[in-house]
């Protein structure tokens, strides 16, 4: 735990060292070749049966887990949200290994640049790019 402050108006929050998306596909072998090979992820590190491993996948600062299988992935209301460089430069790559394009690459009202994908069992994947005069590349601080 790690605090701000003493006494009065102390802030208390987790100490989060690490994140990690745990999903549960109906197939593991299909699902981890799409985070493998279609989004091209690098492996973090493989458990469990030598036949059937588990993967776990870097995706920036969090990783993805894909191990265990279930009949029926439980996905309602979960999306993946992950910020690359170049949006529509990822869609022509992932269309070019026949990853279906649920949405084309637009820009939203709130200025950043999404396409949107799923896996094969359906979760969402959000692809997000922010343009370099989006505020959350700028410092809106002001020096003097």
């Amino acid at each position: 735990m790690w605090q701000i402050g003493a006494g009065e108006g102390t802030i208390a929050g987790m100490d989060v060292l690490a994140s990690r998306i745990i999903l549960r596909p109906r197939d593991p072998g299909t699902t981890q070749r799409f985070y493998r090979d279609d989004l091209g992820l690098a492996v973090a590190r493989e458990f469990g049966p030598p036949d059937t491993p588990a993967m776990v996948f870097f995706a920036g600062p969090t990783m993805i887990e894909i191990s265990g299988r279930v009949e029926a992935p439980a996905r309602t209301g979960t999306a993946i949200w992950l910020q690359v460089r170049d949006v529509p430069a990822e869609v022509a790559r992932l269309a070019e290994r026949g990853v279906p394009i649920i949405r084309e690459p637009r820009t939203e009202f709130w200025g950043l640049i999404e396409a949107w994908i799923a896996d094969p069992d359906g979760t969402p994947i959000v692809l997000v790019q922010v343009p370099p005069d989006h505020p959350l590349r700028r410092d809106t601080r002001r020096f003097e």
